[in-house]
């Protein structure tokens, strides 16, 4: 462990030191900025009201659209001269989420990375290559801070130039990359495709840090047996941080959460109420040490589970499920709920398919349409007419039973769906265009 105190704290010692930061948290942001302060007034709660971990119910939600109102600088709590860094999401569908940082807010996101990092058996004589992009996005400067704070070699090449890549995995002696898990698929694909004499067994690389997106069991199976390393997820979002709100350990068995950091609640994504742990539902986040930008009960949209296992690891931090989705990304077809990394899950599942598929849902009429997209094999593919008949009804076949859901399979050779270097698009939904 990187930390050992604080994720194998005792789990009542745990939740004294949350509601102590809780009640700092809160305060900090009703005090020093009149959003909070009209947002909770409205709400009928005061931050002295704060007794228990149970009168959380009683803060309201923050949600995206709510930072969006307020961009740029609207949610800071410091005066602009304490705020060191920002970061941004794109704000391709309205105005930016923009995050602020202190000097201190900047070293806890190198700790907790850090000890994603050391969950995953990295010490300070590996090299990392991060491979996320740099700049507003999170994941460059958050897996870079996080590398450096561990006392790894850090090599920040960012994201893209897949033979360049290899050759600094070749030459510098990489042993660990972090990246998406679509562009560690991408980099697989490049490897058969076109580099058949690059041996990542004659390698040092022995694991993928691989976050930003949702993917499935399926492709962490899929990742480790074409490059033969480990795959370990790492999550987080920009609005509390970024990447190292939660990761894998060496049990792969679920994420651990730093909750002396992170206080997470399960809501019921319809009503907004509290749900047991161990329930699905979206989960919601405050930040318990965040000085520029604290995010208070922060509404996430990402579908997973709370629950604690006594896991191997030795850590006592509660565990998060592998996100199954988002609940904004959830697809209502035929009013059926389903979210596109099942819809992987399944593919994956097939054997012959590759792990590249798009999907594409439109409206004929007052019905939902969907058309799937899977990339099989050359040797499939060049098969005759019956045999990928036959494989599409499998898969068909399997979407009715599994998922419930009936949708028209298209097998396209390989290559043939765009890479991504980044975030992979996997859902064109045409009902909104």
């Amino acid at each position: 462990m990187f930390n050992k105190e604080f994720e194998a704290m005792p789990l009542k010692k745990m939740k004294e030191l949350q509601l102590e930061r809780l009640r700092w948290a809160t305060g900090h942001a009703y005090k020093n900025n009149a959003f909070y302060k009209k947002k909770f007034d409205a709400a009928g709660f005061h931050p002295d009201q704060l007794k228990t971990l149970d009168d959380m119910k009683r803060v309201p939600l923050l949600t995206k659209q709510d930072m969006r109102d307020n961009y740029p600088f609207g949610l800071f709590c410091v005066p602009m001269d304490r705020v060191v860094r920002v970061h941004s999401s794109s704000g391709t569908t309205g105005n930016a989420t923009v995050v602020g940082y202190t000097k201190n807010d900047v070293g806890v996101f190198a700790e907790v990375v850090a000890r994603c990092l050391a969950s995953y058996g990295a010490t300070e004589k590996d090299v990392i290559q991060v491979a996320y992009g740099y700049g507003l996005f999170t994941g460059g400067l958050g897996l870079h801070y996080g590398s450096e704070k561990l006392g790894a070699m850090t090599i920040p090449i960012s994201g893209g130039n897949t033979e360049r890549q290899l050759m600094l995995i070749k030459d510098f002696g990489t042993t660990m990359i972090a990246c998406t898990p679509s562009y560690m698929l991408n980099i697989a694909d490049y490897i058969e495709k076109k580099r058949p004499d690059f041996k990542i067994k004659d390698t040092k690389l022995r694991a993928g840090i691989l976050g930003a997106e949702p993917w499935s069991e399926n492709m962490r199976k899929e990742i480790e047996h074409r490059l033969g390393i480990d795959a370990y997820d790492i999550y987080g979002l920009s609005e509390i941080i970024g990447p190292g709100v939660s990761c894998d350990c060496s049990e792969k068995s679920g994420l651990h959460v730093f909750e002396d950091h992170f206080y997470v609640e399960i809501i019921d994504p319809e009503t907004g109420d509290i749900l047991p742990e161990g329930s699905k539902g979206e989960i919601v986040y405050t930040t318990l040490t965040k000085e520029a930008f604290p995010a208070i009960r922060y509404r996430s949209r990402d579908i997973t589970r709370l629950y604690h296992d006594h896991c191997k690891c030795g850590r006592t931090l509660v565990k998060m499920e592998k996100v199954s989705g988002r609940s904004d990304d959830m697809l209502i077809i035929r009013g059926v709920n389903v979210f596109p990394s099942q819809i992987e899950s399944v593919l994956m599942e097939v054997e012959g398919t590759e792990p590249h598929y798009q999907i594409i849902v439109d409206r004929k009429g007052a019905m939902d349409d969907v058309e799937v997209m899977v990339e099989v094999s050359e040797k499939i593919f060049s098969d005759e007419l019956k045999v990928l008949d036959g494989l599409s009804k499998k898969i068909s076949d399997r979407f009715r039973s599994v998922l419930g859901i009936s949708a028209k399979i298209t097998l396209v050779e390989p290559m043939t769906i765009a890479r991504s270097e980044g975030k992979a698009v996997r859902v064109v939904d045409k009902r909104k265009i």
